[in-house]
């Protein structure tokens, strides 16, 4: 179950932390990745190489997934090398810490171009190769924190909003996509070891107030988001599409 084998990824922001987890699992269960930073190339080729040692294909591609001629030119080049792609995670994303009334213009654009605006470029660009071949898989990487069902942090209205964004544009790809043969779902993740939770994991305080909210008593890795995304990549879950799967050790349950 849950074989890869001879299916081509591609994983925007997988130089570190969830998207290296993400592709690293995606790799050992037989795909090809191809893996995407803005910048740290030194990193990414460093996850490219650890995928190549597993026997499979990798491409190190740099690309700010907010810009629309970055993006067209990273899928041109693995249309080029590979001649499809079957599997899209849109994990790019950032955070960035304000109060409600401080968030400056500049801040709102650069969280929402990223976690937003870069999912739907990419997305846009997978689709035209996808459907090429009546298959595909877009896995959007979303949060606990995104409204609704979720729960809500302070100092972060934007990047919720973003994520909140992901969440509706996930449902409304997948009912355009479905005759297509693309399965569209999201991955929210709870609190997960990554860069991007270094605040919390080095405040001692923080990170017993954080682990005290989580049933399973523990922070995830990204290797939880990583299997929870082999799964949803593959054929085994063809039916399902346009939800959102919580990875969060109980959190929203507790």
């Amino acid at each position: 179950m849950f074989d890869l084998t001879g299916k081509n990824a591609l994983v925007t922001g997988s130089s570190r932390g969830i998207g290296r987890g993400i592709s690293l699992l995606l790799a050992k269960q037989g795909a090809n990745v191809a893996v995407n930073s803005v910048s740290n190339y030194e990193k990414l080729s460093q996850a490219a190489e650890e995928i190549r040692k597993m026997g499979r294909q990798s491409l190190s591609l740099q690309a700010d997934v907010s810009k629309k001629d970055q993006v067209q030119k990273m899928f041109s080049d693995i249309k080029n090398k590979w001649g499809r792609l079957d599997i899209l995670v849109n994990n790019a994303g950032v955070i960035d810490y304000a109060s409600f009334d401080e968030i400056t213009e500049e801040n709102w654009d650069r969280v929402l171009d990223i976690n937003l605006k870069g999912q739907f470029l990419c997305a846009q660009e997978g689709v035209k190769i996808m459907r090429e071949n009546k298959w595909g898989r877009i896995i959007n990487i979303a949060s606990i924190s995104s409204g609704g069902v979720g729960i809500g942090f302070k100092n972060i209205s934007h990047y919720t909003a973003s994520k909140g964004g992901v969440v509706a544009l996930t449902e409304n790809m997948a009912i355009e996509l479905a005759r297509d043969g693309i399965n569209v779902n999201a991955i929210a993740p709870g609190a997960i070891e990554s860069d991007m939770s270094l605040a919390v994991q080095k405040d001692p305080k923080l990170l017993e107030a954080t682990i005290s909210q989580i049933p399973k008593g523990r922070m995830g890795k990204p290797e939880d988001i990583g299997a929870a995304c082999v799964f949803l990549a593959s054929n085994e879950a063809d039916y399902i599409t346009g939800t959102v799967l919580y990875v969060d050790g109980g959190w929203l349950a507790g």
